[in-house]
C-alpha cells in the first residue's frame, strides 16, 4: 500500500533499540504523548516547537525502526501510535518504567 513505512514484527524488536531510541529527551517526550493514545504526526511535537521539520521525522524513523510506535497513513495524515503491546509483552515493566521517570 503506497505511504506504508516498513515497522519490525514484534520478534525484531530489540531492547538494545528501543533503549536507543528513548535515551533522546525529544523522542522519549514523543513517546510520553503517545502513552495517553494514538496522535496524527501533526499534533505530534517534541518538547522543542522550533526543531526542524526534517529534524522531526529523523525522531519518528528511529522510535519506528526501534520498534517503539507504528507510524501509519490514516488518510491524508499519518497516524502514530504506541506499541505498547509489543513492548510489554517483550519486556515487561519497562515501558512504564521509562515513561513514568
Amino acid at each position: 500500500m503506497p505511504g506504508d513505512l516498513p515497522h519490525p514484527e514484534r520478534s525484531e524488536i530489540r531492547l538494545t533499540d528501543v533503549l536507543f531510541a528513548l535515551s533522546d529527551p525529544e523522542r522519549l517526550a514523543i513517546a510520553r504523548q503517545l502513552a495517553d493514545g494514538p496522535l496524527d504526526m501533526a499534533a505530534c511535537h517534541a518538547t522543542d516547537p522550533n526543531l526542524p521539520k526534517s529534524t522531526k521525522s529523523h525522531f519518528m524513523k528511529v522510535l519506528r525502526e526501534a520498534g517503539v510506535i507504528r507510524n501509519e497513513p490514516h488518510g491524508r495524515r499519518r497516524l502514530l501510535t504506541l506499541r505498547r503491546d509489543d513492548l510489554d509483552a517483550l519486556f515487561p515493566g519497562l515501558l512504564d518504567s521509562v515513561l513514568r521517570g
